[in-house]
C-alpha cells in the first residue's frame, strides 16, 4: 500500500491541486475555513516525515566518506554557486527569486529515498545521508539567503512571525520525531507506530497542496506569466542536477548505484519543509508559496523521467 502510494504520488498531487483550484474558483467562501487546517496539517506532515529519517544515526552516515563528500560538495557548494550565478543573470522579481532559492537550495530528505530505490540507486546510502542533509541545510539556509538576497531578507527571516513558524512547524516536529525514535529503541509499540506513520506523508501532502491551491488560486491566476518563466528554470535545473551527479560520481570514483543516488539527491528538493517559512512571509510575498508548490510538481514529473533516464542512459551499470 505504502509503495503504491509513493509510486503514484505525482498523479495524486496533480489531482489534488486541480481539485483545490476548482474549489477555490467555484466556492471561494470555503477557502477561508480551509486556512485553519493548513498549519495543523503541515505540523503533522512534518512530524510524520521526520520520524522516517534516522535522526539518531548521523554518525553512521559518515562511514562512506567519498560518497558523503560528493553529496555535501554537490548540495552545499556546487548547486548554491550555480544558483548564485543564475540569480545574477535572471531579471526576475524578488519574490520569484526568493521562492526559487528557498526551494532549490535545500536537498530533499523524504521522497529522495523513494525515488533512489525505484531508480536503482543505493537506498541504504540515501537513508544514511538524510539526517546529515537535514542538519546541514538548517544551518546553511540563512547563510545562503543572506548572501544571495542581502541583509534586508536576513532581517525578514528573523522576524517574530517567521521565527514562530520555524520553531512551531519545523523545530518542534523535528524534536518530537527525535523523541519518538529514541523511545522506539526501547519500546516495540513505538517502532510499530513509526511504521504506521510512514503511510501518512503522501496523503497529508496531498491535502496540503489541495488547501494551498484553493487558498492561493487568485495568486496563481495573476502569476501565470511567472509559471512560464520558472518552468524552464526548474526543468533545466533537473537536467543539470542529473549531469552533476554523473560528474561528481566520476570525480569521487563512485560506483553507478552511488552516482545515481547523488543525482536523485541533487534533483529532489525539500519543498514542503520550506512551505512554513514561505507561508509566514508578509503580504506581497505570496508568490513565494506558488513558486515552491509549482516546483514540487515539476520535480515529481521530473523524477518519473529520472527513473527511466538515469539507470538506462545516463548512469548505466
Amino acid at each position: 500500500m505504502r509503495e503504491q502510494l509513493e509510486q503514484q504520488q505525482s498523479w495524486l498531487y496533480l489531482g489534488f491541486i486541480c481539485l483545490g483550484l476548482s474549489v477555490g474558483i467555484l466556492a471561494p467562501t470555503l477557502t477561508s475555513s480551509f486556512e485553519h487546517f493548513l498549519w495543523p496539517l503541515l505540523g503533522v506532515l512534518l512530524y510524520a516525515t521526520f520520524t522516517q529519517i534516522p535522526l539518531l544515526h548521523i554518525r553512521q552516515s559518515l562511514t562512506d566518506i567519498r560518497f558523503m563528500a560528493a553529496l555535501l560538495t554537490g548540495n552545499f557548494i556546487v548547486i548554491p554557486a550555480l544558483l548564485g550565478l543564475l540569480v545574477l543573470w535572471l531579471p526576475l522579481s524578488p519574490p520569484v527569486i526568493a521562492g526559487m532559492l528557498l526551494v532549490l537550495l535545500v536537498p530533499c530528505t523524504d521522497w529522495f529515498i523513494t525515488f533512489t530505490h525505484l531508480g536503482k540507486g543505493d537506498a541504504a546510502l540515501a537513508i544514511a545521508a538524510t539526517p546529515l542533509l537535514l542538519l546541514v541545510q538548517m544551518v546553511m539556509l540563512p547563510v545562503y539567503l543572506w548572501l544571495f538576497l542581502g541583509g534586508e531578507w536576513f532581517q525578514l527571516i528573523f522576524s517574530t512571525h517567521l521565527l514562530s513558524a520555524f520553531t512551531g512547524l519545523i523545530l518542534l516536529p523535528l524534536g518530537l520525531a527525535w523523541l519518538t525514535e529514541f523511545a522506539a529503541q526501547r519500546y516495540h509499540t513505538m517502532r510499530l507506530a513509526i511504521g504506521h506513520l510512514g503511510y501518512l506523508p503522501v496523503p497529508l501532502l496531498a491535502l496540503v497542496v489541495l488547501v494551498i491551491a484553493a487558498t492561493q488560486v487568485n495568486s496563481a491566476q495573476a502569476l501565470s506569466h511567472v509559471f512560464v518563466q520558472v518552468v524552464f528554470i526548474f526543468t533545466g535545473y533537473l537536467v543539470v542536477a542529473a549531469i552533476l551527479g554523473k560528474m561528481l560520481g566520476r570525480l569521487f570514483r563512485l560506483p553507478a548505484r552511488s552516482a545515481r543516488t547523488l543525482a536523485f539527491s541533487f534533483g529532489t528538493r525539500n519543498s514542503f519543509v520550506m512551505l512554513p517559512i514561505a507561508l509566514a512571509l508578509p503580504n506581497g510575498w505570496q508568490t513565494v508559496v506558488v513558486v515552491i508548490v509549482f516546483q514540487s510538481l515539476v520535480e515529481l514529473f521530473g523524477m518519473v523521467a529520472y527513473l527511466r533516464w538515469l539507470p538506462s542512459k545516463l548512469l548505466p551499470d
